[in-house]
């Protein structure tokens, strides 16, 4: 079993203005029926309010504090706007106290500052990448993770995801400097099931563990084979059969996840 040291932590309670009541919903949609399986229980969460559109544009904040969130890998920082305001961030790797960040077209390309794709050079590492332009970061918000900047064509900026993913983004799609803080949040090991249970996770049973009526791989007299491909709980192929419906933004992929998948 290991655990995060949260050394980097600067302060223990959040800020009450951006804290909002959550709600479980133990996977169930709102007329009550489980659309998701193995989730419900769980520790007692408040919601953080992160300030994905980074629109408080040219206004200078000051970094007050580095915060643990509950609901996500990733580490917060409070920022103590010019003006008064205050609002959260995801925190990016080397951020410290008292640092300044601020947002805009024409901004310095320095750590924590939001800009368009347009103005951040190609090399670059950025997080909390925008899938349109104006409707907030999207993609990468995890910890450890970013997004390196590959090249610009016209006007679309060629970003490699963490995936591996090589796509396109519109150069007016905003996105913040840095690579996400708290990298060791990969290297975690849960220990034991009820680590699993403070995250809202219930166990999930074998589908050959159960009766033929809940699952097709059920059944038999003792251990026995599929006698078949492997199927989901309601029958349909669990691997092999591509299952995605085909977007229309998948023609800006330029190269798939998977190494050897070129998609047109």
């Amino acid at each position: 079993m290991s655990g995060a040291t949260f050394e980097e932590l600067t302060k223990v309670r959040p800020e009450k203005s951006l804290l909002r009541p959550l709600k479980k919903k133990g996977g169930r949609n709102s007329r009550g029926v489980l659309t998701v399986r193995h989730r419900g229980g769980g520790s007692k969460r408040k919601l953080r309010l992160l300030d994905f559109k980074r629109d408080k544009i040219a206004v200078p904040g000051k970094v007050a504090s580095i915060e643990y969130d509950p609901n996500r890998s990733a580490r917060i920082a409070l920022i103590h706007y010019a003006d008064g305001e205050k609002r959260y961030i995801l925190a990016p790797l080397g951020i410290k106290l008292s640092d300044t960040i601020q947002a805009g077209e024409d901004v310095d390309v320095r750590l924590g500052n939001a800009l368009p794709l347009a103005s951040i050079p190609v090399g670059a590492l950025v997080h909390n990448v925008e899938f349109e332009p104006g409707k907030g970061g999207k993609l990468v918000h995890s910890a450890g993770s970013s997004a390196r900047i590959v090249s610009k064509e016209g006007k679309y900026v060629v970003l490699k995801l963490p995936s591996g993913e090589l796509r396109k983004f519109h150069h007016r799609c905003w996105a913040t400097i840095g690579q996400i803080g708290n990298v060791d949040h990969g290297n975690i090991k849960l220990g034991k099931a009820g680590s699993k249970r403070w995250l809202g996770k219930r166990p999930s049973v074998r589908g050959a563990a159960m009766t033929p009526r809940d699952h097709p791989h059920g059944g038999g007299e003792g251990r026995a084979p599929r006698g078949m491909p492997p199927k989901t709980p309601w029958g349909k192929p669990a691997l092999g059969p591509k299952t995605r419906r085909r977007r229309t933004s998948d023609k800006m992929i330029l190269k798939g996840r998977k190494q050897d998948v070129t998609v047109a």
